[in-house]
């Protein structure tokens, strides 16, 4: 592994803690100190992955223009300084507009990261460096619930110190960034389009399942800590559950690989695994079943990133892969902004266990869709591979 991939993954891991750190606890906060209601927690899901319906679209047309270094460091300044405003907001409205700034942030870091990797890899070793991109973020997200049990029962600081934490943490990752603009590899392929919202309509099975696997997951980061909660699970329950929730993602993530060989079955038992995971959130009455449900979840919501992107970047011509990155990661946030839009008003209406019911009754609609598109759902494979 090359220095470049090394500094993408070391910066995939301080992003990663930093995310874990305060993301489980962000609705815990809005619920118990402002007093948000279950829709209003929608509302703030909904302010953070807006953004990224938008913006990802304008980061991959950069992308084959400037130096993805720089993009990524511009990220990274952006996120720190929304997680920091989070520790002063006293109302819903400002912590939808901090969200607004952390989506805009994402927008600048995955993309610009996947650029990279991907103009660093070759096609055989492609999925391999993408999947352990991804897994050192979600260590990161699995570490960052610990020091947050840490921090509540061993040090008892408040959920805006650990915001402020946070921000700073999340703030060395503009080193790593500028350490990557020093190597980046800059390209300069085609003018300034929209042709890759054209690409991306070649791949209508991937947009259905990313579609459900992308608002399930915004489902789970935005509303589920709070139904948690409500569930009696305490605070150090609930990021211990997302300690669990990563462990699976890690371990799926480094057997990407290996699943990448099977791509269509691999998909399509992760698009069962969130269904039964959703499934068992709805009949669950204990801490044991919650992290059986969750662990489901993170395998069906990890596997699907690498072999997904590796579907579309393996079928379109390189010299746009920028742009196309782009439009991939718009599909990720239309997905994340459907998930909590829909889930808080009907857990405020139907109560706390109808999301997820819904969403069940859908995963298994889309998981029949991928078995009979199966054969569309595979990469173009290179020769001798």
């Amino acid at each position: 592994m090359n220095r470049v991939l090394i500094l993408v993954n070391i910066t995939a891991l301080i992003i990663g803690i930093s995310y874990g750190l305060h993301g489980p606890l962000l609705p815990l906060f809005a619920k118990n100190v402002i007093g948000a209601s279950y829709s209003e927690l929608g509302f703030i899901g909904l302010a953070n992955f807006v953004p990224y319906m938008f913006i990802p679209i304008f980061v991959g047309i950069l992308l084959d223009k400037f130096n993805n270094g720089y993009l990524l460091a511009i990220g990274a300044s952006i996120n720190s300084a929304s997680i920091y405003l989070l520790s002063i907001a006293q109302s819903i409205p400002e912590i939808m507009g901090f969200r607004i700034m952390t989506g805009v942030a994402h927008a600048f870091f995955w993309p610009p990261c996947e650029s990279i990797i991907s103009k660093e890899s070759t096609e055989k070793n492609r999925v391999r460096n993408i999947s352990w991109f991804t897994m050192f973020f979600v260590l990161g997200f699995m570490i960052g619930p610990l020091l947050g049990t840490v921090f509540l029962e061993e040090l008892d600081i408040t959920y805006r110190i650990i915001f402020q934490l946070t921000a700073f943490i999340l703030a060395t990752a503009i080193v790593s960034a500028l350490l990557i603009s020093r190597k980046s590899k800059k390209d300069h392929h085609e003018r300034f389009s929209f042709s890759s919202l054209k690409e991306m309509k070649k791949f209508p099975e991937v947009i259905i399942l990313l579609i459900f696997c992308t608002s399930s997951f915004g489902l789970i980061l935005s509303i589920y800590p709070a139904f948690l909660n409500d569930k009696g699970m305490s605070d150090t329950d609930i990021l211990l559950l997302y300690f669990a929730f990563g462990v699976s993602r890690v371990v799926s993530l480094a057997l990407a690989h290996k699943f990448s060989q099977r791509t269509s079955q691999t998909l399509i038992a992760a698009t069962l695994a969130v269904s039964l995971g959703l499934a068992l959130s709805v009949v669950s009455d204990s801490i044991y079943v919650y992290g059986a449900a969750l662990l489901f979840m993170g395998f069906g919501f990890s596997i699907f990133f690498p072999l997904t992107l590796e579907i579309v970047l393996s079928k379109t011509r390189k010299e746009i892969s920028g742009k196309i990155i782009g439009a991939y990661e718009t599909i990720f946030g239309i997905g994340w902004a459907i998930g909590p839009a829909i889930g808080g008003p009907i857990t405020q209406s139907f109560g706390a266990q109808a999301p997820y019911l819904v969403f069940f009754i859908i995963g298994i609609g889309v998981t029949i869709f991928a078995i009979i598109s199966r054969k569309k759902l595979e990469p173009k494979r290179i020769q001798g591979n």
